[in-house]
């Protein structure tokens, strides 16, 4: 892979791929080990109180050089904590999502800073080019976590983004391998961001349990869950039958938000509770069969890449 473009230049990387901002699983460790490989590494702060992000970003820096960015939720309460946190420890990557953008860009920009800003369709992708942002990521519902209402895949989404915006955008949802890599850029994408495949590496902070039921998924082993108060997509478990059964029972949003409670997240990825833990992952994980180092990932995305590009072309 040899690409140089907008992305590249922006954060100054060698490789446009991006390592997604996952709760419970995006720290220092995983963060630094993509951005050695030449990829963006980022440290999600969403299961982070201002103290730890202000952890995990210096031990990033005792751990090399290299760019990167932090990722920020910002319907979390102390959104502005943890922005203020970045400004001091003088971050130059942010990347924000679930919230309005026009909240911290203009502060963010005064200070040097790169946003990007993570969409579900071209109305917020029009919403994050307005609000001053330097790209977008175009997420498709394929994606683990949380996801737009519009349910648009990644295969249309993209394009659809791309002709509507002049900012540069990177393809989330579905992205395990260079295939799929090579599937974005063929849609207009400038870069890709990864979220479920990093978790599955030996650095990522995930339990041993979130990545063997990763490893052992196939391609209909997450479900869609939680549309009265938040789309989610997560690995299927005891938890995530519950769920489907009580919307389907008609629960409303108060017994819905109960059943979800605050630290289901916590319980699947960080724990390894397969019965009660949310084990949020994306339609990707049928694409993961092994558990490698970020290094070894690396050296499989570009042979992969290259290879369906030769074959494509020749």
């Amino acid at each position: 892979m040899n690409i140089n473009n907008r992305i590249t230049n922006l954060f100054k990387i060698k490789y446009p791929i991006i390592q997604a901002g996952m709760v419970w699983v995006s720290g220092w460790r995983l963060a630094s080990a993509v951005s050695n490989c030449g990829g963006l590494g980022l440290i999600g702060s969403g299961s982070m109180n201002p103290e730890l992000l202000d952890e995990h970003i210096k031990k990033y820096k005792l751990a090399t050089q290299k760019p990167f960015g932090i990722n920020i939720p910002l319907m979390r309460k102390d959104a502005e904590k943890l922005i203020n946190v970045t400004l001091q420890n003088e971050v130059k990557i942010v990347f924000t999502s679930a919230g309005n953008p026009k909240i911290f860009t203009e502060k963010l920009k005064s200070k040097d800073i790169k946003v990007i800003h993570v969409v579900p369709s071209v109305k917020f992708a029009l919403k994050a080019e307005a609000a001053g942002c330097d790209a977008v990521v175009g997420e498709g519902v394929e994606a683990g976590g949380h996801n737009g209402a519009d349910e648009i895949t990644t295969m249309c989404l993209i394009p659809q983004i791309i002709d509507a915006i002049n900012i540069p955008v990177i393809a989330a949802g579905g992205i395990a391998d260079g295939r799929g890599i090579l599937a974005a850029f063929s849609l207009g994408a400038e870069g890709v961001q990864m979220g479920t495949r990093f978790a599955a590496t030996l650095e990522s902070s995930a339990h041993p349990n979130y990545k063997k039921h990763v490893l052992e998924a196939k391609d209909n082993d997450t479900v869609l869950a939680f549309k009265k108060i938040g789309l989610v997509r997560m690995l299927k478990n005891d938890f995530a039958f519950r769920s489907k059964n009580a919307e389907a029972e008609g629960w409303d949003e108060e017994q819905l938000k109960e059943l979800l409670g605050k630290k289901r997240e916590r319980l699947g990825i960080f724990e390894g509770d397969e019965i009660d833990g949310e084990m949020e992952a994306g339609q990707s994980s049928g694409l993961i069969k092994n558990l490698l180092s970020v290094n070894e990932l690396f050296e499989q995305l570009l042979s992969e890449f290259n290879a369906a590009k030769e074959k494509l072309f020749n």
